[in-house]
This record gives C-alpha cells, sequence and structure tokens, in this order.
C-alpha cells in the first residue's frame, strides 16, 4: 500500500464526513446557497433589472426572475462575451465554456472564479466517495486517462474559452499529472479519428487502471484498442478496474462494454455539464447505478424543479409553479432549473430529472424536455426508451453500439408507429435472432413504461414498433455529417421529427 493511496483514504474519509453534514440538512443548505447568490448578485445589472435588492425568499425570485434557456438569456450574455462587467456576475467570468447551440450557434457558458472550483471539486469528491465505500485506494497509483477534448484555449475580448472537458484539463491536480494519459500534445489534438488512434498509440502498452468519458467515445477507443491488440481490453490493460462516465445513461452500451473488456469493472456516474457540476454517484458501486446520483446542494447551485407534465402550460402570472428542493417528490419527471454562482438565472438547462431517494436527494437523468415523442400526445420520454431497450436486453446476447427513436407518421401502408434506429455489435455476433420478435419485447416494454403509448397501441391509434437496423458506424457517419463527432457530443435518444431518421435513412 503507497504512502498516497493512504492518504486518499485518510482524505476520503474527511470529504464524506463534510458530504453528510450539508446532505442531512438539504433545505438549510439550499437556502445558504440563495441567499449567498442574491446577495453577491445583487448590484449586478441583472440583480438590479430582477430588483434583487427586493427578493428574500425563493417565492420572490421566481415572481422576479421567470424562467429562461440560453436563447431567451443570450442579450445578457452577450454583453459579457463583448467584455462587460457586472452583467451577470460580479466582474467577469475567468471562462466560457463553449457549447454546440440549437438556434444560435455557439453557445458561451460562463464559468466564474467562485464557480470554477466546485467543478474540480465533484469531480475529485466522486472518487474520494468510491474509495470511502469501497476500500480500494490503489489505482491511485496507476494510469488514468480522460477522454476529453482539447485544452487549447481562445481568447474572447481577454477571456479564454473552450470545451469544459478541455478548460478543466488545467486543473488536474500536480499529483495526478504523472498518472495522466494522454500526453499534453495528444490531447491537444482537435479531429476526434485522428485523436483516439493517437491515444490507443499511446496507451496500447501501458496499464491503464482508470479510464472516465461518455460511454459512446469511450466504447469507439476500445475498439480500436481490441482490433490492433486482438486481445480484449481488460486483458491488455490488468489492473483496469474503474470507468468513470456522464452524459448519456450507461446501461445500454454495458453488454457491449463488457463483451470488449472481459469482465465486469466498478463504474461511476457523474452529471456534470458546462454550467454546472450537479450530482455524483456516491454509493453501491457494483455493476449498475439504479439508485441514483447524489444532488449537490452546497456547490454554488440553486435548484428549481417544474413538473414536466407542466412545463408547457402556462398560466396568467408566472407559468408553471417551481418547486424547491423540500418541495419534490419521488418518481415524478421535473424539468431542471439552475441559479448558480456564474450568473445563469432561472435557467432551463433542457435536463429532466426524476428523484429517487429525499434522504439525501439522489436523482437520475431521466431525459431533456425537448428530446420526447409527443406525435400523438404518448410524450415518451429518454428514461422510458431506454428502460425498454434494457429489459428487452436481458438476458440475451443482444449488444448495441447505439440507437434513437423517431415517430413515423406517414408510413406508405398502414397505422403510424415508432422507428427504432439501431447500430447493433459491428461483427454481427450481438444481433437478435429474431428482429421481430426482439420488436415486440421492446414494445412490451414501452406498454408497461408509458400508458399514454399503450392506450394508443390497444386503440388501435399506433402499430407496434419497428426496428430500423444502422449499418456499422452509422450513427459516427451521422455524426461527422453535421460536424458533431466525438468530444462531448451524444447522440440524442429521441426526438418528435424525423430529421435524424430521414439522415440515417439515407443511402
Amino acid at each position: 500500500m503507497s504512502i498516497k493511496s493512504i492518504a486518499a483514504r485518510l482524505f476520503a474519509r474527511q470529504v464524506v464526513k463534510k458530504t453528510n453534514t450539508w446532505a442531512n440538512n438539504p433545505v438549510a443548505s439550499q437556502n445558504k446557497v440563495f441567499q449567498e447568490l442574491i446577495r453577491q448578485a445583487k448590484n449586478t445589472q441583472f440583480g438590479k433589472d430582477h430588483h434583487f435588492d427586493q427578493i428574500l425568499t425563493p417565492s420572490d425570485f421566481a415572481q422576479q426572475v421567470p424562467v429562461r434557456d440560453y436563447e431567451q438569456l443570450k442579450p445578457y450574455v452577450d454583453r459579457v462575451v463583448k467584455g462587460e462587467e457586472n452583467v451577470l456576475w460580479k466582474g467577469k467570468p475567468l471562462y466560457f465554456a463553449k457549447t454546440s447551440g440549437t438556434t444560435s450557434g455557439a453557445k458561451y457558458i460562463p464559468l466564474t472564479k467562485e464557480s470554477m472550483p466546485y467543478h474540480i471539486e465533484a469531480a475529485r469528491n466522486a472518487i474520494l466517495h468510491y474509495i470511502h465505500e469501497t476500500g480500494k485506494a490503489d489505482f491511485v497509483d496507476g494510469k488514468m486517462i480522460f477522454l476529453q477534448g482539447s485544452p487549447i484555449l481562445e481568447e474572447k475580448n481577454g477571456i479564454n474559452l473552450g470545451r469544459l472537458s478541455g478548460i478543466v484539463a488545467h486543473f488536474v491536480p500536480k499529483y495526478l499529472q504523472k498518472n495522466r494519459m494522454p500526453s499534453w500534445e495528444t490531447n491537444c489534438i482537435e479531429d476526434w479519428e485522428t485523436k483516439v488512434n493517437a491515444i490507443v498509440a499511446e496507451t496500447i502498452n501501458e496499464d491503464m487502471a482508470v479510464i472516465s468519458g461518455i460511454p459512446s467515445w469511450v466504447q469507439m477507443y476500445f475498439e480500436k484498442l481490441q482490433q490492433k491488440a486482438e486481445k480484449p481490453v481488460g486483458e491488455l490493460f490488468k489492473n483496469f478496474n474503474l470507468f468513470i462516465y456522464g452524459g448519456v445513461n450507461f446501461e445500454p452500451y454495458r453488454a457491449k462494454f463488457e463483451n470488449l473488456i472481459g469482465r465486469k469493472v466498478d463504474s461511476i456516474e457523474l452529471f456534470p455539464a458546462s454550467e454546472g457540476f450537479f450530482a455524483y454517484q456516491s454509493r453501491n458501486f457494483g455493476i449498475k447505478n439504479e439508485e441514483g446520483m447524489l444532488l449537490l446542494l452546497n456547490s454554488g447551485i440553486f435548484y428549481e424543479f417544474i413538473k414536466s407534465e407542466e412545463f408547457y402550460t402556462d398560466s396568467e402570472t408566472s407559468g408553471p409553479k417551481r418547486y424547491t428542493i423540500g418541495e419534490v417528490e419521488l418518481n415524478v419527471n421535473y424539468v431542471l432549473i439552475i441559479s448558480t454562482n456564474a450568473g445563469l438565472w432561472g435557467y432551463n438547462i433542457g435536463d429532466t430529472v426524476q428523484f429517487t431517494s429525499l434522504k439525501p436527494y439522489r436523482v437520475i437523468v431521466s431525459g431533456r424536455i425537448k428530446h420526447y415523442i409527443s406525435a400523438f400526445g404518448e410524450h415518451v420520454i429518454g428514461k422510458e426508451v431506454e428502460c425498454a431497450m434494457k429489459q428487452a436486453m436481458k438476458d440475451t446476447a443482444i449488444q448495441i453500439n447505439e440507437f434513437t427513436v423517431a415517430p413515423q407518421i406517414t408510413p406508405l401502408e398502414g397505422l403510424p408507429y415508432h422507428e427504432w434506429f439501431i447500430e447493433f455489435d459491428p461483427d454481427g455476433s450481438g444481433e437478435p435472432e429474431n428482429i421481430e420478435a426482439f420488436a415486440e419485447a421492446i414494445d412490451a416494454e414501452m406498454r408497461l413504461q408509458n400508458t399514454y403509448y399503450d392506450d394508443l397501441i390497444a386503440g388501435k391509434v399506433l402499430q407496434k414498433l419497428v426496428i430500423t437496423k444502422v449499418a456499422k458506424n452509422g450513427f459516427q457517419d451521422y455524426m461527422k455529417s453535421i460536424g458533431k463527432f466525438g468530444g462531448q457530443n451524444k447522440i440524442p435518444r429521441l426526438s418528435n421529427d424525423r430529421i435524424i431518421a430521414n439522415l440515417l435513412k439515407r443511402e
């Protein structure tokens, strides 16, 4: 046992004790964060425009500050981007995290000297919780790889900007620098395919202990490793026993990962975003994380929640009801609204969550408020299609690389249906023997997951779902075609139109 691993265990104990203090006092913790945010921002332009000097309670805040997404907050952000001070938060941001927008092109999410430390601390604390819960700390002496964006930063009016994962690369603690891979030079490669090939070349003769990244892109790395080494990743990296991931649900990828690795490994689920680090898995680091992630209530973020079913309903006063942490219920789909010490106020990040525990508060990411199917009023969400896929694959040899779902409203014949685009295992070994039977199994699970969908099938408004097989690397080719290949980009799990579907079907 090394000095570093002993120190990690001791530090982990302290961090878990501190975490338990705020987690056991959730409402008080959130109220403290709320009051501090209002106090620090009341003299900003946003604070003056929204009468922060008169805000005493979250109810006051909900009356004064409407819910906004990026497009609606953009006039303020544009002023910050131009170099103006004291607009959304005091002074200027340290960085802008540049992300892909939908209607406005690039989005610039501010990161301040107050918010940046929480991004780093949360990632660190997730690993420390793992050490405390499992007693496993030897990996701190092993090689670690974080598949992330380039750390090369641009400058815009005196403020550095880049991908969040690239910005975070500048904050890797010194004690991890020796263990960290890939090299700085390789990490700076912009083209994703070139970068992954370079990472394979650098790591194939190493013994990686920890690997982190979005599952779909780590899978690509594993496939290239296996192809070059002609052996499972687990044989190549004999001490690889911890996978850290975020951004998407890991369950649809789990079977393929275990096949590529050759064994099961522990995993830690994270819920990070450019707008803030919201939650991480804090216990039960076994095969699956079914109980959710610990919501971080003491990290410079004040949370509000709107029931998804009420989100698009409008009232005569201030819109749908905004619930605070003490008012939420289990197993209800909520749109996540945040206010942060980076200057995002009443901000809709687009994610929906469900609470799996209220003591302490744990969440799962259930989908995106804009990513759903409701062509016939069924309002299917991401969590439902992922659960249906997971259950249909259970106790089978089926393996998938990726999938997405879209409605087919005007089929050439017969009733409308939901079309599932699935890329099965590239070598064909993971395909179902009977594709129709697999579709039946998914459809049965969907009917259990969503009563509206069940009613539409029973009422012969919809026919049962149809599976369309996607060719090898079909989803990668799609992402390349729209300029979003690699990095932190993800395939939407489902959509209410056929934009992706039509591109996937294009010969």
